[in-house]
């Protein structure tokens, strides 16, 4: 039995490929970033064959990198981004970029659905909310848009899929990245056959359904010779990014969510069977017998910041040059100087339409409440406590669709920042545990994989790979604050809704 665990992460900006001693601590890591092209407004893809280059690149440099023969690595796990799409030809060449979750050219297809209750139809037995991001609209889209291309096309699959093409021959997919395209039946782990019909799409033209533990081995001569790998590496088909976010965290008891704060954000817990939601807030996505993960994404997590940091921070972007620090520091020392509350101003943080709890790509950011007491720190600390209002109508959803959530823990890029962390553990009024491991979604691959070649029984087994690094408590004083400035935080997006959405149309 090898000595190392390898984990790959393919997703939006980058791939990783980890290696993972035997106690979770990681041995070498490797990073390859591509680039998101926009030909048109609303479109976003990638190409498919930066996507399995930086797989190939990455795989092969951590393994260099950790000095370590081929032989000694128990298993290779995926982790992948959801809600992605490529169109193939017979020879598995793409004829199409990879459409990627945050697509909007089919929003208008979603936005009908809704009217009309078929997307509520199809949610219900899916858990994919009704939204642009579902592989479903975008594969409505090409129906209607390029429809020779849609009828040429051999098979529709996603990123994931397509790099398992090119390393094995063959079409699979998992059930947990099938959840998440619109056309999964996740009560009866199937493809729909109602919502094909809709799509007039056989079912020919998707790949294999695999649990989410299925091995696969005989790897492509190919990319043996360029990764050093054989042809007797166990491969682990593995799961969806979110869901092995969840996992990589601990939090798949029940009473325990993950809270992830990266580029967007999103708040999740684990259930023992899949649940879908009457008022479709949530989505509900299958990570391995007997676990689904249910919760909500939302669009502006740390893209908000950074957006701020652009636009306004460019004193502080000069500071830190000199300093030789990073800009968010002194921007996150204005936030922790202003008091709590930014002297009642509001700020609604949809800069990028909104998903969880809203579905709505329409929606627009706005202040309120600005007087002309309030500075550039108090618009600052207004960002982050509505990104965290945010994140809290998502836990709101959650509290009433499974049960009250008990503790947090917390992961992704925005736990580097203590001050939001907290902020965030005030407005939740929860326990936020934070791990000394940023790399949830890898060390989540890792554990499936355990479980698929047999190292554990459960998951839970898993669980002395997570290290809590720090327990953060609300502060009485502040939690009290919040509490009424959420409320307002509702009040305004119902009120103002209608509004945001003429301006959206106005921006159009």
């Amino acid at each position: 039995m090898g000595q190392y665990y390898l984990g790959i992460d393919i997703g939006t900006t980058s791939t990783k490929s980890i290696v993972f001693a035997k106690d979770g601590k990681i041995v070498s890591k490797s990073t390859k970033e591509y680039p998101i092209y926009s030909p048109r407004k609303d479109f976003k893809e990638q190409e498919p064959e930066e996507m399995l280059a930086a797989v190939i690149l990455t795989l092969k440099d951590s393994m260099e990198r950790a000095n370590i023969d081929p032989e000694n690595i128990a298993f290779i796990s995926f982790s992948s981004m959801m809600h992605s799409i490529i169109a193939v030809d017979e020879n598995g060449d793409p004829l199409t970029r990879c459409i990627i979750w945050n697509d909007n050219r089919s929003a208008p297809y979603a936005e009908e659905y809704k009217r009309n209750g078929k997307g509520r139809e199809f949610y219900i037995k899916t858990g994919t909310p009704t939204h642009s991001m579902s592989p479903l609209y975008k594969l409505m889209w090409l129906k209607d848009n390029e429809p020779d291309l849609y009828q040429k096309a051999y098979k529709f699959i996603s990123v994931k899929e397509y790099i398992f093409y090119k390393l094995f021959h063959e079409y699979v997919v998992d059930y947990s990245i099938a959840s998440a395209t619109g056309m999964f039946n996740i009560f009866d782990l199937r493809w729909d056959k109602d919502i094909l019909e809709t799509l007039r799409l056989g079912e020919h033209k998707l790949s294999r359904l695999v649990p989410t533990t299925h091995i696969m081995s005989n790897l492509d001569p190919e990319i043996c010779a360029k990764t050093g790998l054989t042809k007797k590496t166990r491969f682990v088909v593995g799961a969806s990014d979110g869901c092995l976010a969840n996992l990589g965290s601990n939090a798949i008891e029940p009473g325990v969510a993950a809270a992830t704060i990266g580029t967007s954000g999103a708040v999740r817990v684990v259930a023992n069977k899949p649940i879908t939601d009457e008022k479709e807030r949530c989505f509900c996505y299958y990570l391995s017998e007997n676990k689904y993960v249910v919760g909500g994404a939302i669009n502006n997590g740390g893209i908000v910041y950074r957006w701020f940091r652009d636009e306004f921070g460019e004193v502080e972007k000069e500071q830190a040059k000199k300093r030789n620090i990073d800009p968010y520091e002194l921007i996150n020392r204005r936030v922790e100087d202003t008091k709590p509350g930014s002297e009642g101003l509001l700020f609604l943080p949809f800069l990028t339409g909104e998903r969880a709890p809203y579905w709505n790509t329409n929606l627009r950011g706005a202040y309120i409440g600005i007087s002309d007491r309030h500075s550039k720190s108090h618009f600052a600390r207004a960002l982050l406590e509505g990104i965290c209002y945010d994140m809290n109508d998502v836990l709101d959803a959650l509290n009433e669709l499974v049960g009250d959530v008990k503790c947090i823990y917390a992961n992704g890029g925005f736990v580097r920042s203590l001050i939001w962390v907290q902020m965030l553990c005030n407005v939740f009024n929860l326990d936020v545990f934070i791990s000394d491991n940023y790399e949830s979604s890898c060390i989540g691959a890792i554990m499936l994989g355990m479980l698929a070649v047999g190292e554990v029984e459960r998951l839970e087994q898993c669980s002395y790979l997570i290290n809590v690094s720090q327990v953060l408590k609300p502060m009485k004083e502040t939690k009290d604050t919040y509490k009424i400035l959420y409320a307002l935080y509702k009040q305004s997006i119902e009120k103002l809704t209608p509004i945001l959405e003429q301006l959206a149309d106005f921006q159009k």
